[in-house]
C-alpha cells in the first residue's frame, strides 16, 4: 500500500508537467457539454430539459478522457526504462500499475467535480436523496476504475506513447453510440442494437435515474455486470502483459 501511494503521487506530479494533456482531459468534456447544451440542445427533444438529460453522459465521457492519460503514462514508463529502475528498488509491478490507476481515479474525480459544477451553473438540478447520490457515485467510481484498468492494459499492449494516445479515440466513441446524448430509440436501426448492449448505456441510464429520482429498472445490475467483467479482464490482461514485457 505504501508503494502504491508513492507511485500514485509520482503519477500525479507527472500529470502536472503534462499541462496540455491534463487541461484537455479536464476542459474538453466541459466544452462538449456546453456545445451540446447551448448550441444543439434546443433542437434535440428528450422529454426533459436537455441539460438534465446530457449531464450523466458527460460525466462518463470525462472518465474516458481521463483514462486516456493513464494509457499514455503507462506506455511512457514502459518505453522509457523507468520500470526497470523501479523494480531494481524492489518496487513490485502491482504497485506500479496500481499507482497509475489511483492517479487516474483522482484525476477523474477532479474532472467530474468540475463538470458537475459547470452543469449546475447552466441549469442542471438533480433531485436525488442521500442514497441516490451515494449509489450514483458508486456506479461512476466503478466505471472509472474499470476504464482506468483497461487504459493501463492498452498502454502495456502498445509499443509507443503515440499509439497509446489512440485509446482516447476508442473510449470517446462509445458515449456517442449510447443513450448519453440522445435516446437510443431515435438512432438508425443498424446501430440501435450496439447502442443498447454496450457498457455506457446502462451506466448512463443508472446515473441519470439515480440523480433525477426516476426508475432505473435493471440498468444498475447491467452496469455493474459490465464494469465488473471489464475490470476483471483488464486486471488479468494487464498483469499478464506487465509480466511479459518485464521478463
Amino acid at each position: 500500500m505504501s508503494d502504491t501511494l508513492i507511485m500514485a503521487g509520482r503519477c500525479l506530479r507527472l500529470s502536472r508537467r503534462q499541462l496540455d494533456a491534463l487541461l484537455t482531459s479536464l476542459l474538453l468534456p466541459v466544452l462538449l457539454m456546453l456545445l451540446f447544451v447551448c448550441l444543439f440542445g434546443g433542437a434535440i427533444h428528450t422529454g426533459t430539459r436537455y441539460v438534465t438529460y446530457v449531464v450523466p453522459g458527460v460525466l462518463l465521457l470525462c472518465a474516458g478522457y481521463g483514462a486516456s492519460l493513464t494509457a499514455v503514462s503507462v506506455s511512457q514508463d514502459m518505453a522509457g526504462g523507468i520500470v526497470d529502475r523501479l523494480r531494481s528498488m524492489d518496487v513490485r509491478g502491482a504497485a506500479i500499475l496500481a499507482g497509475h490507476i489511483a492517479a487516474s481515479v483522482a484525476r477523474n474525480i477532479a474532472s467530474t467535480v468540475l463538470v458537475f459544477g459547470v452543469a449546475c451553473l447552466i441549469g442542471f438540478r438533480p433531485h436525488a436523496g442521500l442514497a441516490g447520490w451515494l449509489a450514483a457515485a458508486g456506479v461512476l467510481l466503478v466505471f472509472i476504475l474499470a476504464l482506468s484498468w483497461l487504459a493501463a492494459a492498452f498502454g502495456l499492449a502498445v509499443k509507443t506513447p503515440e499509439a497509446a494516445s489512440g485509446f482516447m479515440f476508442v473510449v470517446a466513441f462509445l458515449p456517442y453510440a449510447s443513450s448519453a446524448f440522445v435516446p437510443v430509440a431515435t438512432m438508425p436501426s443498424w446501430i440501435r442494437g450496439f447502442a443498447s448492449h454496450q457498457p455506457v448505456t446502462p451506466a448512463t441510464e443508472t446515473i441519470r435515474g439515480l440523480l433525477l429520482g426516476t426508475p432505473v429498472g435493471t440498468s444498475p445490475w447491467l452496469a455493474l455486470a459490465w464494469c465488473g467483467g471489464l475490470l476483471a479482464v483488464a486486471v488479468i490482461v494487464s498483469g499478464w502483459l506487465f509480466a511479459r514485457r518485464t521478463a
